[in-house]
């Protein structure tokens, strides 16, 4: 197996007084897909939230490329290679497609973010999703949910990450347009940019994912190739039972 890109080691975190992440160990190598599947409440957005500087964890408990980032200040993350899509979008309404595109191109200048050769440019965006380039002009509010969905990843590819983190990219969309966006997920980890991906639809996250995670209460519950996982260990996962390991 690849040398993990993202790790976590042993992550805890909290929310006050209340615990809301026991020991996760988690891993993703460059390229790869990882699935994080799990029940509301299971502590998926808690993880990414944890990930990504929006909670308080220790150095150690997060590392990417072999560097210790548990904590760091949000922009710090994002300046070493994490980058989010996060439930909902967030877009900025009252602005097109472009102008929203070009806040996280204004950000990446700002924090002095890779230039790469094969560094994600407007151009590469609109190859990815040719619908942005027709509707660039357009206020975002306008927009379908699947459309918006793809101007929230293009905002986040633009800010060149090592790491995609995608959260829950199919709720509300239509099933015709799940596929679309995650048929592009190979062209975005075809670089070597790994993607976690949490999503709520099992089937859809094993298809696109070579691995995957279950979380339950806060724990890693099962762990394996997606492929190989079956109905049955994921059931036990999500609603309760031992602890699973599949190669």
């Amino acid at each position: 197996m690849s040398a993990p890109l993202l790790s976590t080691h042993g992550l805890q975190a909290r929310y006050g007084d209340f615990q809301a992440l026991f020991g996760i160990d988690f891993h993703v190598a460059a390229g790869e897909v990882v699935a994080l599947i799990g029940a509301n409440g299971a502590g998926k957005s808690t993880l990414l939230r944890s990930l990504t500087g929006l909670l308080p964890v220790a150095r150690p408990m997060v590392q990417l490329g072999g560097e210790a980032i548990g904590g760091l200040p949000a922009h710090e993350i994002v300046r070493r290679g994490l980058a989010m899509v996060p439930e909902g979008r967030r877009l900025f309404t009252g602005m097109s497609v472009e102008d929203n595109l070009r806040v996280a191109i204004d950000q990446a200048k700002t924090l002095a973010l890779r230039a790469a050769a094969d560094a994600w440019t407007l151009e590469r965006l609109y190859a990815l999703f040719p619908i942005l380039r027709d509707k660039r002009r357009t206020p975002v509010e306008s927009l379908s949910g699947g459309q918006q969905q793809m101007v929230a990843i293009g905002r986040a590819l633009l800010l060149q990450p090592r790491v995609l983190l995608c959260d829950e990219l199919s709720l509300g969309l239509a099933p015709k347009v799940v596929r679309e966006i995650h048929a592009a997920l190979p062209q975005i980890t075809a670089a070597g940019t790994a993607i976690v991906l949490v999503e709520q639809d099992v089937g859809l996250a094993q298809h696109s994912s070579q691995r995957l995670y279950c979380m339950l209460e806060g724990r890693i519950t099962l762990q394996g190739a997606s492929a190989a996982v079956t109905r049955e260990a994921i059931a036990q996962a999500y609603f309760g039972g031992s602890h699973h390991a599949m190669a």
